[in-house]
């Protein structure tokens, strides 16, 4: 479960939608919750080689009200209302409210460093790429914004290793980095709105 929470934050982290989503209710964060229970179950049990791949749609609404209803205490403190679109073709974004104060404290800074010039909660939109292959993932960034204005892919970087650090991985998640898709998930259809998970 905390796998997946990882992998939901990252993306939503490193991609981006222009205003939150309407319409979250907590059925539908309840239907996300049993197919993510039915993700996970499918990827512990053992499987005969001859087993045809498991196939999981979730749309939009199901994971942004699984998000808000859910995963709360999942969710690092200094990033509120996280909301994810499936924007068709591997396409992906995400929002967030982020506490740009946590990050700025973290490091001494210097005058040149926009970082130290950032306060307070602001919201952060990205969009990028999610490939997913054989069990493994990459996701490219394509581009970021602060409250409207673009920002480079260094200080997206460096909110997602602050934000994705844990003590068995102390530097956070680099976006540059393939990753291994979580539950024996082999592959991630991102069409318009909506994931296929294939296990």
């Amino acid at each position: 479960m905390r796998v997946l929470i990882g992998l939901t934050l990252g993306t939503m982290l490193l991609a981006g939608q222009t205003a939150p989503q309407q319409g979250m209710t907590k059925v539908h964060g309840d239907r996300f919750q049993t197919k993510l229970a039915r993700i996970v179950t499918t990827g512990n049990a053992p499987r005969a080689k001859t087993a045809r791949a498991q196939s999981t749609v979730v749309t939009d609404l199901e994971v942004n009200s699984y998000l808000r209803f859910h995963a709360q205490e999942q969710i690092p403190v200094g990033i509120v209302d996280p909301t994810l679109n499936a924007l068709g073709a591997g396409r992906v974004g995400g929002r967030a409210i982020v506490d740009l104060d946590a990050v700025r404290k973290q490091k001494q800074r210097g005058w040149l460093d926009p970082m130290g010039y950032l306060t307070g909660r602001l919201p952060i939109t990205a969009r990028g790429t999610l490939t997913t292959q054989n069990g493994m993932g990459r996701f490219v960034l394509e581009s970021a914004e602060i409250s409207g204005v673009a920002i480079p892919k260094t200080f997206v970087q460096e909110l997602l290793s602050f934000y994705s650090r844990t003590a068995e991985d102390p530097d956070g998640i680099n976006m540059d980095d393939p990753f291994k898709l979580p539950s024996r998930i082999n592959e991630i259809r991102v069409a318009t709105g909506t994931a296929t998970i294939l296990q």
